[in-house]
């Protein structure tokens, strides 16, 4: 595995609640590049739970959302925005249960629309939820202007 690094860091209008260090209330996901997948491990905190000591539904959504997000980055070489996302909730994420496996691959690309796989697992290897994830990107010179993509080697320095 590849560590990726995160080129937005440090910028100071960058507090995405899902990735920033900075951010206080965030998650502060790094992620890593696997072959074709790109692999996050997270460790989920008692405040973010629904049920009692179940990871609550949406934030196992935002989990996959920004996989999906940094998978387009460092698969696609670009960036974009989500356009449809499809969650399939297989067994409860228990928050008090050890490190989650967040992992995204491309299973389509089309000139505007990729298509991500996501998978979320616990800590004992288990698929605890999937989706699919479509993202609607832009080619890297508009991705640059609009959305601030740093370029690709960026995320490998």
């Amino acid at each position: 595995m590849r560590k990726i690094n995160n080129p937005f860091a440090g910028r100071p209008s960058y507090n995405c609640f899902g990735c920033s260090p900075d951010n206080p209330h965030g998650l502060h996901l790094e992620f890593f590049e696997d072959g074709e997948e790109v692999v996050c491990n997270w460790t989920p905190e008692d405040n973010l739970q629904g049920y009692d000591k179940v990871l609550h539904g949406g934030i196992q959504s935002t989990l996959m959302d920004e996989i999906a997000s940094w998978t387009v980055y460092v698969k696609a070489k670009t960036a974009g925005v989500t356009a449809r996302m499809e969650v399939k909730f297989r067994k409860p994420v228990f928050v008090d249960a050890g490190p989650l496996t967040v992992r995204g691959k491309i299973i389509s690309q089309n000139k505007r629309i990729v298509t991500i796989y996501t998978r979320l697992f616990d800590a004992n290897g288990i698929c605890c939820a999937e989706g699919k994830v479509d993202y609607f990107v832009m080619p890297p010179d508009q991705a640059k202007e609009k959305l601030n993509y740093p370029g690709y080697e960026r995320f490998f320095e």
